[in-house]
């Protein structure tokens, strides 16, 4: 059975609503978020944050974790951010420069 997500518009609920016309432009998706609030908090989009910093794999997936811990995972998430962090020490000894 799969899961069905929820689909939060972070848009401002004052604006209002475009009218969909044949032409109109897809949604960014910046506007919208899949399950759950908890980016909606923040200043910026982790994912524009880590495109901007040209963060890989590891380290951007600390900072996604860092970024959103007070206000879902909690301790959990500081632990998964360090578990990445550990894992980008691992990889950066090993190549040995």
């Amino acid at each position: 059975m799969r899961k069905q997500t929820q689909v939060y518009d972070c848009r401002d609920s004052r604006e209002t609503e475009p009218q969909p016309t044949k032409q109109s432009a897809p949604t960014r998706a910046n506007d919208r978020q899949v399950a759950g609030t908890h980016y909606k908090q923040l200043t910026h989009e982790t994912w524009d944050v880590i495109i901007d910093w040209n963060l890989g794999y590891l380290d951007g997936n600390a900072v996604k974790y860092l970024s959103r811990w007070r206000h879902k995972g909690g301790i959990e998430d500081l632990k998964k951010a360090r578990h990445y962090i550990d894992k980008l020490i691992e990889v950066e000894e090993n190549k040995g420069g």
